[in-house]
C-alpha cells in the first residue's frame, strides 16, 4: 500500500469531515462524507445525497469519484470515508465496485470514526481510531476493467 504523509492523511481526513457537512440525508439521517486524493494532490470532497426515490440516492464515495472523473481526474492516491458512527464504517458494495473501477487495488482507504481524533487508551495508538485498508482487501477476487480484455472462448 502506498504511504501517505502525515500532512496528506490529516488533510484528507479533515476534508472528509467537511464533505459530511454537505450531506443531504433527510430520510436515513445517516451522514457520510468522503474525500478523494487525486494523484496531482487535489482533494475532491463528496457527501451522500439521498432521494425520496431511494434508488436515486448516491453515496459520498461515489459522489467524490464521479465529481473527479467528470473533471478528467482519474488517477487517485487515497480515499477517506467518515460517518456519524463512532467506529470505522466500510463502503457499501456498490461503492466498492466503483472504487475498484477507478483506484489501484492497493490504494489506501481510510475509514474514520466520527469521534476522530481518538486515541486507543491501552496503546496510545497514533492512528487515532482510523482503520486503513484497500479495495483489494475490501473486495477480494473482484471484477475490473482488465477482465474485459481477456480472451473469450467460442460460444
Amino acid at each position: 500500500m502506498a504511504a501517505l504523509s502525515e500532512e496528506q492523511r490529516e488533510a484528507l481526513i479533515n476534508s472528509a469531515f467537511e464533505g459530511k457537512e454537505f450531506s443531504y440525508s433527510p430520510y436515513s439521517k445517516f451522514r457520510v462524507g468522503a474525500a478523494l486524493l487525486a494523484s496531482d494532490g487535489t482533494i475532491i470532497k463528496g457527501a451522500n445525497i439521498e432521494n425520496a426515490s431511494y434508488g436515486g440516492t448516491i453515496c459520498a464515495e461515489r459522489t467524490a469519484i464521479v465529481k473527479s472523473a467528470s473533471e478528467g481526474k482519474r488517477s487517485f492516491a487515497a480515499l477517506a470515508v467518515v460517518t456519524d458512527v463512532k467506529s470505522a464504517i466500510s463502503p457499501c458494495g456498490l461503492c466498492r465496485q466503483v472504487i475498484r473501477e477507478f483506484c489501484a487495488q492497493d490504494m489506501p482507504i481510510l475509514l474514520v470514526p466520527a469521534d476522530y481524533p481518538q486515541f486507543n487508551k491501552d496503546s496510545g495508538d497514533a492512528e487515532k481510531g482510523v482503520k486503513q485498508t484497500s479495495i483489494g482487501e475490501l473486495l477480494p477476487d473482484s471484477f475490473g476493467p482488465e477482465h474485459l480484455e481477456l480472451p473469450r472462448g467460442t460460444v
